[in-house]
């Protein structure tokens, strides 16, 4: 059976963006229509070249970050098509909820409500082609981590219910190249946060309750590139906020 999902790279590489933002557009073999995800920034010429792959019947948000949302309103007024996103912000329509089925494009797609990254991340688990894949926004990256702008326990949950997709499972980020493995990702995200907690906390431990975020970032992460610094101190705090509700 015949892939479902070509990526389109948007030109907008950076240390957070790492090459840029994929986005992603779905068809079922031997269908017209497709399912476009993350149109990605304000750019005409990369909204146009994906308007240009056929018709679209959908556009769906991971999350409101803007080098994903950025061409949103202007991609679907190019191709005439409503959107979707678990903000309501960014939906045309009612706004997604966890576990909702959507049969569009002759494809059928799974919502899951994936907080952590942001508290409206969403990935999208799909059904048909040549095997299920799961699109994971920035939720899961393929190379490196992801920051944390959420809460880090609805992030952990996030990841275990990742680490309990179908065998097979191809994993489509929105930075970075596919992995092969969803859920074997997942478990390995899970392990890195649990060693990253460790370093933090032990971090507190020597700097004192008040160790501020800056502060800790300095002691884990010595050789950090300064263009990632707002991240990582993001990241910490919410950490941070983990151990203080862990007591």
């Amino acid at each position: 059976m015949a892939d479902v999902a070509s990526v389109w790279l948007a030109n907008n590489p950076s240390a957070m963006t790492l090459e840029g933002t994929n986005t992603w557009v779905l068809r079922a073999p031997g269908a017209t229509g497709r399912v476009v995800v993350d149109p990605g920034p304000d750019d005409e010429e990369h909204l146009r070249r994906v308007g240009e792959e056929g018709p679209v019947e959908l556009v769906l948000l991971t999350h409101g970050h803007h080098d994903h949302s950025a061409g949103l309103a202007r991609f679907a007024d190019l191709v005439g098509a409503p959107s979707a996103a678990i903000d309501p912000r960014w939906s045309s329509g009612e706004p997604l909820v966890d576990g909702a089925v959507l049969d569009v494009a002759g494809l059928r797609l799974e919502v899951l409500h994936t907080p952590g990254h942001t508290d409206d991340s969403a990935c999208f688990l799909v059904h048909g082609g040549a095997g299920p894949v799961v699109l994971t926004g920035d939720t899961v990256l393929g190379r490196g981590t992801t920051v944390l702008t959420g809460s880090l326990r609805d992030y952990l949950t996030t990841l275990r219910g990742l680490a309990r997709v179908p065998a097979g499972t191809r994993l489509l980020p929105g930075h970075g190249a596919e992995l092969p493995d969803a859920a074997a990702t997942a478990r390995d995200y899970l392990a890195h946060r649990e060693r990253r907690l460790d370093q933090v906390r032990a971090a507190r431990a020597r700097l004192g309750a008040t160790a501020t975020p800056v502060e800790v970032v300095a002691a884990v992460y010595p050789d950090l590139d300064p263009a990632l610094s707002f991240a990582a101190e993001q990241s910490v705090r919410a950490q941070l906020a983990y151990l203080d509700e862990e007591g």
